[in-house]
């Protein structure tokens, strides 16, 4: 089975397109590196006028591969959400804007990634969850800060009650700026970058004053990792990704 990841322009945007469908585009760490490093060379200046982050089928990703991270000691699963952690940071040092271009369901930490972004265009198919409360994983990539930033009020509920949130829902409370017709994301998502990336304008200067710097990014993610550790100690994640495999089993 592949594990790709599809790099390639248009009209001066870099497209970086997760394609394992059949495994719903969940994202195993190799995959998680590649994307890091392709947001990385494209977002370096005069590289592209922005970056499109999407997925292939019907899912824009299913997060991690937890089968592939496994859950052995606390150390492996902080290395693992380490590889989430450095997307983020990609986006965040990035010169140009980055764009998730959401084609269908994005999960956990996928889902969360998309909140680091400085768009997200749907379509009907779109839909965010983030089931890590009703696993009993504790959530992380910053979003403990990013979720307040883009939905205000409703984080709470979407981290406690884990629901999935279809695109008119999303679209209501800000997890997507537009939706528009399956056919047209990519290219609403490209005329999206190049309408904030004018030619000789101040782009990069302000996506510094309009994003979280690094700073607030890595207090969050030291937060995030504090509760995890406590989460660990206490058998929570332990246990919940026991249930998870179990249901999986049945």
């Amino acid at each position: 089975m592949s594990e790709t990841i599809q790099v390639y322009t248009e009209r001066d945007v870099a497209i970086i397109k997760i394609d394992r469908v059949e495994k719903l585009n969940a994202l195993t760490q190799t995959m998680r590196v590649d994307i890091a490093r392709h947001i990385r060379a494209y977002g370096a200046p005069g590289q592209a006028r922005g970056i499109v982050l999407t997925g292939t089928g019907a899912a824009f990703s299913a997060g991690e591969d937890l089968k592939e991270t496994g859950a052995e000691s606390l150390e492996q699963l902080l290395g693992a959400l380490e590889t989430f952690h450095d997307i983020t940071r990609a986006i965040l040092e990035s010169e140009v804007p980055v764009v998730a271009a959401v084609n269908g369901l994005a999960v956990g930490g996928a889902s969360e990634v998309t909140m680091s972004c400085d768009a997200r265009v749907g379509t009907e198919h779109s839909a965010f969850m983030l089931p890590e409360n009703r696993i009993g994983i504790t959530i992380s990539n910053g979003s403990s800060m990013f979720l307040p930033r883009v939905v205000g009020k409703h984080a709470r509920r979407l981290v406690l009650e884990s629901p999935r949130v279809h695109a008119e829902e999303a679209a209501a409370i800000g997890l997507l700026d537009s939706i528009v017709s399956p056919d047209e994301l990519l290219t609403a998502s490209v005329d999206l970058a190049h309408r904030w990336n004018p030619v000789g304008g101040a782009t990069a200067l302000h996506l510094r004053l309009l994003r979280p710097t690094l700073a607030e990014f890595e207090a969050a993610v030291a937060r995030e990792n504090e509760v995890a550790a406590m989460s660990w100690d206490q058998g929570i994640i332990q246990a919940g990704l026991e249930r998870f495999w179990a249901s999986k089993r049945a």
